[in-house]
Order: structure tokens, then C-alpha cells, then sequence
């Protein structure tokens, strides 16, 4: 089709144009029988994408506000609010608790706690120094995620994925300890 509108338009751009104007064209090829017409490509320049703009405006929450209202408006169902998957959240804060080094126990209820069962067990006044607690502490939180992991492998041998008291027991016979 555009070999056809070659073969028609250059000889009247010769009639239009001068001989000079004419070869100085570079965008009209000059078409022989027995040569197939090639045109120059151009790039054209595009804009924005509508969806990088959308993505903004939903991070934003002022898409969500506009669907929610045309919905209201228009009286269709409400747009369902975003959920994850059991056990994703769960896994995302498993990672980000280990790659942290702080305490998982709030300290302040930690020592308050120390000082109750030192109280009880021994003598009233007993004093702890603030090093002293801090080590209790580290100690506790070390047992107790070693205790978990080993309850965990208790109820993975088992079949499950739930840990449950009685894989909590076992761990602890398992490792010498009274139940």
C-alpha cells in the first residue's frame, strides 16, 4: 500500500518541489521497478505510564478512597481489603527476629520479675547489679529459644507443624531435664 503512494506521490513532488528540494528530501526514497520501498524508522518518544502513576496514588491510599466511593456510589459490593496468606506474616517476623541481636523479653518486666523470684526464694533486700540482670536475661532467652527449637523438631517428627505441650515434655526429657 505505501509502495503504491511512493509510486504516486514523487512524481508530483517533482512538479511541486524544485530539482534542488527534491534530492535534498531524504525522507521520500527514490523507487526503481525492480527495488521494494524503505522507510526510515523514527523513535518516538512516549510518556509517563498510567500504571507507575496509579501505583504511586495507591501507596498513597487515594485510589482506594476513590474506588470506595464510585462503589458506594454505584451501590456494587465494597472492594475487598487486602490479606496475607496464613503464615506469611508470621515467617516475615521470624526473619526479622533473627537477623536482630537485641533482647526478645522487655527488660523492665524482665528484672521485675527476677527481683520477685529472688525475693520469694531467698532473703528480702537482695540487690542485683544492672550487668547482673542483663546477663540473667541473655541466659533465659538463650534457653528458651533453644528449648522452642528443639520442641519444634519434636513436632516435625511427628508430623505436625503445631507445637504442643506434650512435644514441649519430650523436649525436655530429651534433654536430662525434670518435668
Amino acid at each position: 500500500n505505501s509502495f503504491c503512494t511512493l509510486l504516486v506521490l514523487q512524481p508530483l513532488c517533482s512538479l511541486i518541489c524544485t530539482p534542488e528540494e527534491h534530492s535534498s528530501r531524504r525522507n521520500m526514497p527514490s523507487v526503481m521497478h525492480n527495488q521494494v520501498a524503505t522507510q526510515k524508522q523514527t523513535a518516538v518518544k512516549k510518556g509517563p505510564r498510567k500504571a507507575i502513576a496509579s501505583r504511586v496514588a495507591h501507596k498513597s491510599g487515594i485510589v482506594g478512597a476513590k474506588i470506595a466511593k464510585k462503589q458506594s456510589q454505584q451501590g456494587g459490593a465494597m472492594k475487598k481489603s487486602f490479606r496475607w496468606r496464613p503464615g506469611t506474616v508470621a515467617l516475615r517476623e521470624v526473619r526479622k527476629l533473627q537477623k536482630s541481636t537485641d533482647s526478645l523479653i522487655a527488660k523492665a518486666p524482665f528484672r521485675r520479675l527476677v527481683r520477685e523470684v529472688a525475693e520469694e526464694k531467698f532473703k528480702a533486700g537482695l540487690r542485683f547489679a544492672s550487668t547482673a540482670l542483663d546477663a540473667i536475661q541473655e541466659a533465659s532467652e538463650a534457653y528458651m529459644v533453644q528449648l522452642l527449637e528443639d520442641t519444634n523438631l519434636c513436632a516435625l517428627h511427628a508430623n505436625r507443624v503445631t507445637a504442643m505441650p506434650r512435644d514441649l515434655h519430650l523436649a525436655k526429657r530429651l534433654r536430662g531435664e525434670r518435668v
